[in-house]
């Protein structure tokens, strides 16, 4: 919070512009009920005094009156600086390329179990599909972003989600008839993990 002296000032700013004849003025003044209705030239008429410059710039801070903006001022003892909070990041969206956001949402929903958080625009250039913890964003391209022979070639991933279960997972999907990348592996690293291709080519590996 500033100062009182910082308010103080404000005030002789206000009243000095109003003898200048600063039509910026008006607008401010007008703040105060009794002068709502005046125009910018009647506002610069007005015997003004550094009362009403006070009043303004209480308005202004929040405060009801300048009696109440000095009090408030007056009352606050310098707090020790907060400590600086730490660094933590959240959880990733990775954002899929797709042909068309609105057959993309409701595949994931449909075919994968996911629920539709959003779709932005007429038609939707962008949206938003998630499933438990994890949410995963599809933006709309006119052409693909990756050559599709060649992301199969280097067998490219363009999500990773940590699954719980992630063999009832992958037979909810084989039932389902969802197109399969890569059938339920277990991994040299220690975990199992399988990959489906969705309907833009986007390969998404569920490991547990």
């Amino acid at each position: 919070m500033p100062k009182l002296e910082t308010y103080k000032k404000q005030a002789k700013q206000l009243l000095r512009w109003h003898r200048d004849g600063n039509y910026s003025v008006g607008g401010r003044i007008r703040q105060l009920l009794r002068y709502r209705r005046l125009t910018d030239r009647e506002a610069l008429a007005l015997d003004f005094k550094l009362a009403e410059a006070q009043e303004i710039i209480a308005l202004e801070a929040g405060y009801d009156s300048w009696l109440a903006l000095k009090s408030a001022v007056e009352d606050t003892s310098p707090q020790p600086p907060a400590a600086p909070e730490s660094v933590q990041l959240d959880a990733a969206r990775p954002v899929l390329f797709v042909r068309n956001v609105q057959v993309a949402a409701e595949y994931y929903r449909d075919r994968l179990g996911f629920r539709i958080d959003f779709l932005h625009g007429h038609p939707p250039f962008y949206g938003s599909v998630s499933r438990d913890g994890a949410t995963l964003h599809l933006r709309f391209v006119h052409e693909p972003v990756l050559i599709m022979e060649r992301a199969r070639e280097e067998e490219l991933i363009m999500a990773f989600v940590e699954t719980r279960n992630v063999k009832a997972l992958y037979a909810e999907y084989v039932a389902a008839g969802v197109e399969l990348a890569q059938k339920l592996t277990k991994q040299a690293w220690g975990g199992t993990d399988f990959i489906v291709r969705d309907l833009d080519g986007n390969t998404i590996a569920f490991a547990g």
